[in-house]
């Protein structure tokens, strides 16, 4: 799906916000993202982030870190469960 509109309603915040120039990583997580979320929101976790991986002592040498971390972004976003498969 091709997102043409410069602003829209953000699914996190709710207000009418630019939209992210592209998708902020490959797959359907980051075409979900691009549709749904608005830059300043997706600004706001890439700073949470952080703490996050630091505070959950995240380990991304562990296959499981990828997905708690994937599942805690969502929550941050307010996306629900897992992206679909395109």
């Amino acid at each position: 799906m091709e997102v043409t509109e410069v602003e829209f309603q953000c699914v996190r915040c709710g207000k009418t916000e630019p939209r992210l120039p592209a998708a902020p990583m490959p797959g359907p997580a980051g075409s979900e993202i691009a549709e749904k979320i608005c830059a300043a929101c997706w600004h706001e976790w890439t700073e949470a982030e952080v703490m996050v991986i630091n505070e959950l002592r995240l380990n991304f040498m562990e296959p499981k870190s990828l997905k708690v971390l994937e599942q805690q972004m969502r929550e941050f976003l307010l996306l629900g469960g897992p992206a679909e498969a395109e």
